[in-house]
C-alpha cells in the first residue's frame, strides 16, 4: 500500500501548518504558541481526549478506534521545539522570532503528527486507541524524560510507541532504521582548575592552569585511542575552552567543557571513569585544584527488535521495499525518545529529507515532500498495530 490517497489529499494543509510552525518557533519549554496551535487542531479534528500541560508545555491527544475488538494502545511521539539560532534561508515563512530556528524539523514532524491525527479522527480504522504525543524540548531539555517521569505511559496506556525524524541527504519516500543503538547517549563535562596566577614572564611563581588543562585536555583523547576497543564507539569532544584575556599574565583560572558519546552502557561508565581518573592526577601532578562537573544526559536510544521489524514492514508499505535501508549504521547525535523507549518497546525511524542542508544548519529547512510519506506512515502503525 503506498501514501494513503486521503493523506496525499490532505498534503498541502499540512504544509501549511508546518510553515506557520516554522515561522513562529520556541526553544524548549517556550513552546507556548505551538502547543496551543495543536491542541486546537486536535480538538477541532475531534480527537477525543485532549490534555495539554504534559512534560510542563507538552500536549497528548486520544483517538479511539470504531472497529470492534480489542487493539492495542499505541503512542506517536512528534518533537515541537526548535533551536537557538538565527535562520539565514531567506524564506517567505522563516522565523519571525529572532534568535530562534526551526534548524532540525521538528516544525515538520509536528506537522505530520498532527496530519495523521487528522486522517485517524476521521477514519478510526482500527480497533484500539491512537495516543500522539506531541514533546516539547528534545533540543537538551529533556521534554521526554520529563513527560515519561509524569507517568505519560501509564496515564495513558501506551502499550508500543513510535517516532521518526528527519534525515537530510537520504533521499525523499525513503527511510533508514536499525535494530538496537540507534542513536548515542550524551553526557557533559565541565573541568574548573585553579590555579596561581603569575606575570607571564615569572612563570615560575605559578601554578600555571593553561598547561594542566592543556595535558588534560589532550590526555582524555586517550580513553578514545587506548581505552576502549576499536570496534567499540565513543566520542570524547572537548568544544569550548575558556582563561585569561591578556598576553603577559598568567591566569589564575581555566575552564573546558566537552561531550561524550557513546552506544553502550559499559563504555558509557569507563568514559566517566577515566575522565575522572585523568583530570584527578593530572591536577596532581601539576599541583592546582581541579573541580569536575560531570553530567549524565541523554541514554542510548534502543529500538526493539520486534517492533523494528514493524517499522521496516510499514515503511515498506508506503514505500516499497528497495526504499528502507534497515542496518543504517549508529549515528552519535542523542535523542531523548530513548527515555519513552526505556519504559515500552518500540521503534525510532529516518526519513528522507532529500538533499538538503544539514540539520542544526541556518540554512536547513524541512522539506514539505516528505510530508506525505511521514502521514502515512504514522497512520499505517496505528491501522495496523492497533488494528
Amino acid at each position: 500500500m503506498p501514501v494513503i490517497n486521503r493523506v496525499a489529499a490532505l498534503a498541502d494543509e499540512v504544509t501549511e501548518w508546518r510553515r506557520d510552525i516554522h515561522a513562529h518557533p520556541e526553544t524548549a519549554f517556550n513552546e507556548h504558541r505551538t502547543a496551543a496551535v495543536v491542541a486546537d487542531k486536535l480538538r477541532a479534528f475531534g480527537v477525543d481526549e485532549v490534555v495539554t500541560g504534559v512534560g510542563r508545555t507538552g500536549v497528548v491527544g486520544v483517538i479511539k478506534g470504531k472497529k470492534a475488538g480489542g487493539g492495542k494502545t499505541i503512542g506517536l511521539r512528534a518533537d515541537m521545539d526548535a533551536l537557538p539560532l538565527s535562520e539565514e534561508t531567506g524564506l517567505a515563512y522563516a522565523s519571525q522570532n529572532p534568535g530562534a530556528m526551526h534548524a532540525c524539523g521538528h516544525d515538520g514532524h509536528t506537522a505530520m503528527l498532527l496530519g495523521a491525527a487528522k486522517y485517524l479522527a476521521e477514519t478510526r480504522n482500527f480497533s484500539g486507541t491512537a495516543v500522539v504525543i506531541f514533546q516539547p524540548a528534545e533540543e537538551g531539555g529533556g521534554g521526554g524524560r520529563e513527560m515519561v517521569q509524569e507517568g505519560l505511559m501509564t496515564r495513558f496506556g501506551v502499550e508500543e510507541v513510535y517516532g521518526m525524524h528527519n534525515m537530510p541527504q537520504i533521499p525523499i519516500g525513503h527511510w533508514a532504521i536499525r535494530p538496537g543503538s540507534l542513536m548515542a547517549a550524551a553526557d557533559t563535562f565541565e573541568v574548573k582548575i585553579t590555579g596561581k596566577g603569575a606575570h607571564a614572564a615569572r612563570p615560575h611563581e605559578s601554578l600555571d592552569p593553561v598547561v594542566a588543562a592543556s595535558h588534560m585536555i589532550i590526555a582524555l583523547q586517550t580513553i578514545a585511542a587506548r581505552n576502549v576497543n576499536p570496534l567499540d564507539s565513543i566520542v570524547v569532544s572537548v568544544t569550548a575552552v575558556e582563561t585569561g584575556k591578556a598576553f603577559n599574565i598568567i591566569p589564575q583560572t581555566a575552564v573546558f567543557r566537552g561531550t561524550v558519546r557513546t552506544l553502550k552502557k559499559e563504555t558509557r561508565e569507563l568514559a566517566q571513569k577515566r575522565i575522572t581518573d585523568i583530570v584527578s592526577s593530572l591536577a596532581t601532578a601539576f599541583g592546582v585544584k581541579a573541580d569536575l562537573d560531570y553530567l549524565i544526559g541523554y541514554p542510548v536510544t534502543i529500538n526493539h527488535e520486534k517492533e523494528t521489524g514493524f517499522a521496516i514492514e510499514v515503511a515498506r508499505e508506503v514505500s516499497g521495499e528497495a526504499n528502507v535501508v534497515t542496518d543504517t549504521p549508529p549515528l552519535m547525535g542523542a535523542e531523548d525518545f530513548s527515555y519513552m523507549l526505556e519504559e515500552r518497546p518500540g521503534a525510532y525511524i529516518f526519513i528522507g529529507n532529500g538533499a538538503t542542508a544539514g540539520v542544526h544548519n541556518p540554512a536547513y529547512d524541512f522539506n514539505d515532500a516528505a510530508i506525505p510519506y511521514g502521514v502515512s506512515f504514522f497512520a499505517r502503525v496505528i491501522e495496523k498495530a492497533a488494528a
